[in-house]
């Protein structure tokens, strides 16, 4: 089974590696979650073609303008813009793969997203993806390598961007600066701090939790060719995860709105 994950990881192979600093992960992973729910949710495909409801990416957060929504489907307000009191699916997706200590940021980051929507409609389903960094070292190259070609976008297009994600192992000596290390036990480690989210049983709407987590385990390091990582010591079923993703989000959806 093909996934969104599969296709963000396939963004960053053809990008060269993965920059952090941007959200081209994310628009890719929500995108393809709305392709598949629309193509799986016969209820909200109805009202997407009903015009009843819409999509957009990177809806400022009530109470908060700099912190985005990644995707937002909800009822459109008169002049066809998004409302946050109008919400019916709030997708948040993030990635812990450059350095696992900011797991704890991105772990905030999760919850004042999920006080903001819960606080604005309970009944809004709310889901959160990571992406789990499995690599143990990556070559950090928008904080360090982009930064010793400032100003020289053109060499580095042409003597450093071909040899990323190649499998040129010469990279981690010649860029040793910039390597992030990550211990053995960091993505273990990070996927129990995401477990740590609140979650809520089906049709809970009074209780404020995510109504589905799901961890994707990846390896990213920048210098060799990434992949979803569907065999590691995670044990994580990505594809029966994510099938079951969209079940839970439709089933929900139907309950809250059609019947």
């Amino acid at each position: 089974m093909k996934t969104p994950f599969d296709d963000a990881i396939d963004a960053i192979r053809l990008a060269g590696y993965h920059n952090h600093r941007l959200e081209t992960h994310s628009d890719v992973v929500s995108r393809g979650i709305y392709e598949d729910l629309l193509r799986t949710c016969d209820a909200l495909r109805g009202d997407v073609d009903a015009g009843v409801i819409r999509m957009w990416e990177n809806v400022a957060s009530p109470g908060d303008r700099q912190r985005k929504v990644d995707l937002f489907i909800g009822e459109p307000g008169p002049a066809g813009e998004p409302v946050i009191e109008k919400v019916r699916i709030a997708i948040e997706n993030k990635s812990v793969i450059t350095a696992h200590r900011n797991r704890t940021n991105r772990f905030d980051d999760l919850t004042k997203v999920l006080s903001a929507v819960h606080k604005a409609r309970p009944e809004a389903l709310l889901v959160a993806t990571i992406m789990v960094g499995m690599a143990p070292r990556v070559l950090n190259v928008p904080d360090g390598i982009r930064k010793m070609y400032k100003g020289r976008a053109a060499a580095f297009e042409a003597d450093v961007l071909p040899r990323l994600s190649s499998g040129d192992e010469r990279l981690w000596d010649d860029f040793a600066y910039a390597v992030s290390a990550n211990r053995q036990n960091e993505p273990l480690r990070t996927v129990a701090e995401f477990d740590r989210l609140p979650t809520r049983k089906p049709g809970h709407t009074h209780v404020a939790g995510f109504d589905f987590v799901l961890q994707v385990p990846v390896f990213v390091d920048n210098v060799n060719p990434p992949y979803v990582a569907r065999d590691s010591v995670l044990d994580i079923d990505i594809d029966r995860a994510y099938a079951r993703m969209l079940e839970q989000l439709c089933a929900g959806y139907t309950a809250r709105w059609h019947i």
